[in-house]
């Protein structure tokens, strides 16, 4: 058994015991690991820091014998490889030319954004005003929340660091589809109860700014994957709504299944369908608090199982992959590290055929790594 995994932090963690290294990778069956250049709004990072990561990507493929990955042409057998992402739209600062800039520098998927908003779009997860109290460059009218006169810094001083950590139940963005470009999806309605978080209905969206749709745009002619992990439902639908067009696929690299366990950080099932529609995929993400409020090894690997029954549900089995969060996240009492894959593997081939089980580890994500070049 050979797995893919979409999202780790491996590459920011500075300390602690690492759910990811060389020897575990080996002994997990790793064929290729993402690493994720997170760009930490709080503290003002930008498009340096991403040039400096991959610097440190390099060194670490360079000192722990890893095959970095440009295009799915690159992977082959018999080695472990890795592919440079970037987890944070903010390391754009508003343009496109940096965009391609860390296409060069080798950068293959872009998570358009993390926990607050950004010059792309809005997050699922992130402190937003009251409507009435959005300046007039916050508020998004159908995707076009600024008219330029201000800029992205400017527009969206979330940019800055702010006081304190904001953890992944903070309040759920509003959302709305667009309507005649996808399938009718569910509507929010007030007040909707999740587990973590709220969701509320209002008279404006909060998805792709006009920026974000352009740099959805020109990932896709690149060849970038577009991720929409920790995008709000809004972002999502316009991204499938911008690439639909170009029949490119996007992933959500690190998610699971809302109706499974109600947390903002998981997809609707609309979202769901509208990433297989586009033919990317779901990583399916092990951190225990978007799985289950139980901690114990035994309900983490009953709520993984669950989350991957769904998916493959609603969106068919070339919809799920792989993607971890490790190193980003709580360890799984379940799947502790990337050594235990093996285990996770095991226990899908008890609920999926074994072909289906191996579209899930590796298939999947070999299929969507196509789009890359």
């Amino acid at each position: 058994m050979n797995y893919i995994d979409l999202h780790c932090d491996a590459l920011t963690k500075r300390e602690g015991v690492f759910h990811v290294t060389r020897k575990k990778l080996e002994a997990g069956g790793c064929l290729l690991q993402c690493f994720a250049a997170f760009i930490d709004p709080r503290k003002g990072e930008g498009f340096a820091r991403a040039m400096a990561l991959a610097d440190h990507f390099d060194a670490m493929c360079a000192r722990e014998g890893y095959a970095p990955v440009r295009a799915a042409r690159d992977i082959g057998e018999g080695k472990i490889h890795a592919m440079l992402t970037v987890e944070g739209g903010g390391a754009l600062e508003g343009s496109l030319e940096k965009l391609e800039a860390l296409y060069r520098r080798g950068v293959r998927m872009l998570t358009l954004t993390w926990n607050l908003p950004n010059e792309l779009g809005f997050p699922n997860s992130s402190r937003l005003p009251p409507l009435g109290e959005l300046a007039p460059a916050e508020r998004a009218t159908e995707g076009v929340p600024f008219s330029g006169e201000l800029s992205p810094e400017a527009a969206f001083p979330s940019r800055r660091p702010l006081e304190g950590e904001l953890s992944t139940a903070a309040a759920f963005p509003p959302w709305r589809p667009l309507e005649g470009e996808l399938a009718p999806a569910k509507r929010a309605t007030e007040g909707v109860s999740l587990r973590h978080g709220t969701l509320q209905s209002r008279q404006r969206r909060f998805g792709l700014t006009s920026f974000g749709r352009a740099a959805v745009e020109r990932m896709a002619e690149l060849g970038m994957l577009v991720d929409v992990s920790h995008g709000s439902d809004d972002l999502l639908f316009d991204v499938a709504a911008a690439l639909k067009r170009t029949h490119t696929p996007f992933v959500a690299s690190h998610s699971g299944a809302r109706a499974v366990f109600p947390h903002p950080r998981n997809l609707s099932d609309e979202g769901i369908r509208a990433v297989a529609e586009s033919g990317g995929a779901i990583g399916l993400c092990f951190v225990p608090a978007f799985l289950t409020d139980d901690g114990t090894a035994e309900r983490n690997r009953e709520a993984i199982l669950a989350h991957a029954r769904h998916i493959v549900r609603v969106g068919g089995e070339d919809a799920l992959a792989l993607g971890s969060d490790f190193d980003g996240a709580p360890e799984n009492p379940y799947l502790p590290d990337a050594a235990a894959m093996p285990r996770l593997y095991d226990d899908l081939c008890s609920i999926f055929p074994s072909h289906v089980a191996q579209k899930v580890v590796s298939g999947n994500a070999l299929r969507v790594f196509q789009a890359i070049r």
